[in-house]
């Protein structure tokens, strides 16, 4: 790891760590919307439904099987009630993330303070929820969203957007787009 001890070493790994993030917060939080906003609208008939359509070729297989089991289990459990508030959490969490990256990737700095702050307030949620319920997948997105918060205020305190970002790390991507063009 001495590699690292460079100053541009470290500023290389801690940028792609950066954009990797924000990537990842782009993808989770369109997976959200994707599963949210379905979830305000099923009901627990079509969810348990849903969930034996999904897992009733891992079942054949296996009637065993740890995951479709616990995927069933958790279908029925879930009432009219929680479907509801899962969907809204999940789709506030999508939206949230969504615009982050978006507004990231339009090249104003001044979002950055926003973004901190969202993704502030939505890790609090996760640590509030990790207390409550325990869970890795949370632990992880907190851990990831932690890492997100402290190279997003790296970055502000560069002055430098996620389009400067994109632009040192993949010179590539910005000929590919000149070549592109209709004037080049």
């Amino acid at each position: 790891m001495r590699w690292l001890r460079s100053g541009a070493n470290r500023e290389l790994v801690l940028d792609w760590v950066f954009l990797v993030g924000v990537l990842f917060k782009a993808l989770d939080g369109l997976v959200e919307l994707v599963v949210g906003i379905p979830a305000l609208f099923i009901s627990k008939v079509q969810l348990i439904a849903l969930a034996h359509a999904l897992t009733s070729g891992e079942l054949a297989e296996d009637p065993h099987d740890l995951i479709a089991n616990l995927i069933l289990h958790e279908a029925g459990k879930l009432g009219a009630a929680a479907l509801v508030i899962g969907g809204i959490y999940l789709v506030v969490h999508g939206v949230v993330k969504v615009a982050i990256v978006a507004a990231l990737f339009v090249g104003s700095t001044r979002i950055y303070p926003w973004a901190v702050g969202a993704l502030t307030v939505l890790l609090i949620v996760q640590i509030v929820d990790l207390t409550v319920r325990f869970s890795v997948g949370v632990l992880l997105l907190s851990v990831l969203d932690a890492i997100i918060i402290a190279l997003t205020l790296r970055e502000w305190r560069h002055g430098r957007s996620l389009r400067d970002v994109v632009r040192a790390r993949m010179p590539w991507l910005t000929r590919l787009r000149r070549s592109r063009s209709p004037a080049g």
